[in-house]
């Protein structure tokens, strides 16, 4: 399947321009912003710079959280098209579950704009290839274990397969260590979404794992607080190691600060381009342009090298 990639120098490019074409009407120009988990650290970061990207151009966007309740979310999707919203992005927490309520938008005339599934009714779909993204962790992970450990460590992934694209991360996690570090042992793999979660499941593995010198992490929200479990063990040296995606501000200042955190994948980039990009799209559509129907974002690793590329102060 070919892929439709959006890096920086599309945007530059006008691809998908952040001009308005309406006539310049932002101002009636309304969107409503669905999302599983808002204690996350990154979804919280997205929703409020796309906001304030909508409102610095005069246009009205609200966001939710459903919990990771599928039926709330369908409420939530049935609320904005009732309020009038012109554009809705969905972060789904059941594809198949939000299909019929996506449908009976867009046949009110509402666009949708689907953020990581790929599901039927949906104007574009920005998607992230899951597994590659977990290879791309494992494989960071694995470098970091034939380097400081010699090609052996005890591992624990923190996973969250609940949700099929992060179960498809997870896999890919998996599937890199098992091949590039065989003598590598993943002595736990548990499920965390969120900084409280990963502190707790990390505080368990610590008690059963003692030795653990790798955690894999699907997303920001765990390795933040597998990053604090082990500060708190006083772990966090130079031969622990704490691998993840999402780069939020907490992992960077880690990787800055010298943290357990040694990389954590930023896809697209900051949480303003991020906002750029999706409030590009939302325009489009509502001015009634066409947009590839599924667009692949870019996958960048965050370490110390870079970090003070996507760091703000």
């Amino acid at each position: 399947m070919k892929k439709f990639i959006l890096t920086g120098f599309a945007i530059l490019a006008g691809l998908f321009s952040t001009s308005c074409d309406r006539g310049g009407d932002t101002d009636q120009l309304k969107i409503g912003m669905t999302v599983q988990d808002l204690s996350n650290p990154t979804w919280s970061g997205y929703c409020r710079a796309i906001q304030n990207e909508a409102q610095a151009a005069g246009a009205k966007m609200n966001y939710v959280a459903c919990e990771s309740n599928v039926s709330k979310q369908i409420m939530q999707i049935e609320n904005f098209v009732s309020r009038g919203m012109d554009v809705i992005i969905v972060h789904p927490a059941d594809p198949a579950g939000i299909e019929s309520a996506c449908r009976e938008a867009r046949n009110a005339g509402v666009k949708i704009i689907s953020w990581d599934d790929d599901i039927e009714n949906a104007d574009v779909r920005w998607l992230i290839d899951n597994y590659d993204l977990g290879y791309q962790v494992g494989s960071e992970a694995a470098d970091f274990i034939k380097k400081v450990h010699g090609g052996t460590a005890e591992v624990a992934i923190l996973n969250y397969p609940q949700l099929p694209v992060l179960l498809a991360r997870g896999n890919g996690i998996r599937a890199a260590l098992t091949e590039l570090v065989p003598e590598a042992k993943i002595v736990a793999e548990t499920s965390a979404i969120n900084p409280q979660e990963g502190i707790s499941k990390m505080e368990t593995i610590f008690q059963s794992n003692p030795d653990v010198k790798v955690v894999t992490c699907i997303g920001g929200g765990g390795s933040v607080g597998a990053n604090e479990a082990a500060k708190a063990a006083g772990k966090d040296s130079g031969d622990f190691g704490v691998f993840a995606v999402d780069a939020t501000k907490p992992e960077l200042d880690a990787i800055k600060n010298g943290g357990a955190i040694k990389m954590s994948v930023i896809v697209t980039g900051t949480d303003e381009d991020v906002a750029t990009t999706v409030f590009g799209f939302a325009r489009k559509l509502a001015g009634g342009e066409e947009l590839p129907a599924r667009v692949y974002r870019k996958l960048i690793p965050v370490t110390a090298e870079n970090v003070d590329q996507y760091y703000a102060q």
